[in-house]
Formats: C-alpha cells, sequence, structure tokens
C-alpha cells in the first residue's frame, strides 16, 4: 500500500472519529417504520411523554418541535438526563419512517464506544423504551382506518352553530360537553335537523395544536331563528380540496387530517388551515367503532 493511500485511508479515519465522537447528535439511533401519517406518530410521542409525567418514571420535556416530522424531548430523573430526537417522513400514502436518536447526558463517550458493540444497559433501556412505544402505536393503529379519496367538493349546507376552540385532542369532549347547548335550542324551538352535525374548523393552529370550529347542524333554511347569545345559522359553502373517509372513534378523527397533510406534501399541494367534518354516525347509539364512518375535507389554499 502506498503512502498516498495510506494518508487518504488516515484523513478518512480522522474524520469519521471526529464526526461520530464530537459532532453526531445522539449516542445511539433506533429506526422503524409505521403503517400511519407523521402527525399520528407525532402526536404518539407526545402522549408517550406525557405519560412518563403521569406514571412518575421520569420528568418528559418537549424542547422542540417542527410540524409533525421533528419533536425532541427530553426525559429527566433526578439528575440523570436524556435527549431523544425523533424524525418522523413520510414514504408513501400508508407508511412513515421514524428514527429516534438517544443522548445520555454526561455519558455519551461511553455510549457511543460501547454502544455499536455491546449490549450495555444505556442500550437495553433505549431499545425497551421504543419498543414500548411501538407497541402502543400499533395497538392504537387498530383502532381507526384512513381512506385517501383524493380531491372533491363538500356540498353546500344552511346550518345553525356554535363557535368553540380547543386543543386538538380535546375537540370530542368539547363537543360533547357543548351538544346540548345547540341541540337543546333546536329542540325548544321545534326546528328540526335535517343532515348529520359537521364540524366546521375555521383555524387550525398547527404548532400549538389549537382548533377553532364550529359545531354545526344542517337545518332548513326558513326556520323562524330565535335570538340566542350561543346558536346563530349561516349558509355554509361548498368547499373543493383533498378528501378522507375515516373509520374509528370521533376523538381521532384528526388521523385523517394528518394522513391528507402528508399527501398533501408528497403531491405539492398547498391547502388551508382549515378542515371539514361530517359525522355520519351518531355515537351515541354506540356499536363498533370502526362502523362509524366520516368524511373529512381539507380546503385548498387560495392562490
Amino acid at each position: 500500500m502506498n503512502t498516498k493511500i495510506k494518508w487518504s485511508i488516515s484523513a478518512i479515519l480522522i474524520a469519521f472519529f471526529g464526526w461520530y465522537f464530537l459532532l453526531k447528535q445522539s449516542d445511539y439511533i433506533i429506526s422503524f417504520k409505521a403503517k400511519t401519517a407523521t402527525g399520528t406518530i407525532s402526536q404518539g410521542v407526545q402522549e408517550w411523554a406525557s405519560n412518563q409525567n403521569k406514571v412518575g418514571k421520569e420528568v418528559a420535556t418537549v424542547l422542540e418541535k417542527k410540524g409533525y416530522e421533528y419533536l425532541k424531548l427530553e426525559l429527566s430523573k433526578g439528575s440523570h438526563k436524556e435527549v431523544y430526537d425523533w424524525e418522523i417522513t413520510s414514504l408513501n400514502d400508508s407508511v412513515s419512517e421514524v428514527n429516534v436518536g438517544i443522548k445520555e447526558l454526561g455519558h455519551s463517550l461511553f455510549n457511543r464506544l460501547t454502544a455499536p458493540f455491546i449490549d450495555t444497559p444505556f442500550k437495553k433501556e433505549q431499545i425497551a423504551k421504543v419498543t414500548d412505544f411501538k407497541n402502543g402505536l400499533e395497538q392504537h393503529l387498530k383502532a381507526f382506518k384512513v381512506k385517501i379519496e383524493g380531491e372533491g367538493t363538500s356540498k353546500a349546507e344552511f346550518v345553525a352553530y356554535i363557535k368553540l376552540t380547543s386543543i386538538m385532542s380535546e375537540k370530542a369532549q368539547t363537543m360533547i360537553g357543548n351538544d346540548a347547548n345547540i341541540t337543546g335550542y333546536l329542540q325548544r324551538n321545534n326546528i328540526k335537523i335535517i343532515g348529520h352535525p359537521y364540524v366546521e374548523v375555521v383555524n387550525w393552529d398547527r404548532e400549538k395544536e389549537i382548533v377553532e370550529f364550529n359545531y354545526c347542524f344542517p337545518v332548513s333554511k326558513n326556520v323562524t331563528q330565535v335570538p340566542d347569545s350561543k346558536v346563530k345559522f349561516k349558509m355554509m359553502p361548498a368547499l373543493k380540496g383533498l378528501k378522507a373517509t375515516y373509520h374509528g372513534n370521533f376523538r381521532t378523527s384528526d388521523r385523517a387530517w394528518f394522513a391528507i397533510l402528508d399527501y398533501a406534501k408528497r403531491n405539492n399541494i398547498q391547502l388551508e388551515n382549515k378542515v371539514l367534518e361530517n359525522f355520519l354516525a351518531n355515537p351515541f347509539n354506540g356499536g363498533n367503532e370502526l362502523e362509524w364512518e366520516t368524511k373529512i375535507i381539507i380546503p385548498f389554499a387560495s392562490k
């Protein structure tokens, strides 16, 4: 082997070890794939972290969040701290790839030297944690189904509605908590509901995961509109956008929102921060949740 080749190999090794020990952000990386959208995984990670707080295992803190494709968490117990970088990438209509980079503060050098070769307590613990999350995610995915329908148009409806605001994970509870306000008004004033209820999300703050929405019931245009502090009436316009059909509990219908967002990104389609949901089943009747159907559309962004 001549001197030039030796120097080239040495330079490559120096560069690699310099990156591995000095520049690389994680001590250990775990990768897996999941048959769902990036947003569903991102929300699952946040719920998993919140559960660590609830059961008193560790204190979980969200350090950074970029859309639904990157989440940085810190898990701490006493002086012991670990940082988790979750990178989530949509591969196609049904599969996302997850890469979890883990760094143990104060023990990083030892972990980097041993993790590739030895099943250390650190390595075993990280595999167990990520496996626990993955198993929980897979159980959750059995509870609903999403089918992307492509481009479509909703129909215009005249509705009675009330304005509500909530975090995304509590949207359904907020609807249920206010259901008596609107249905009670309609019953008292002998106004017949002539279609399935809608949720018209007029503003979706994706970073804060807060939604402002109208909870709507289709009624006749000719009803007598008795003045009320909460219940209002309007013509809800038809919307053109990307459609999906969701089967499952209405509490997690936003899983279809995330699937639509991933589809739009892969196909370079710009969408509004708005959503229209049409619930075709009555949850108060019970039954198999996988038979509850919701039609969802996210409108195209205005040019």
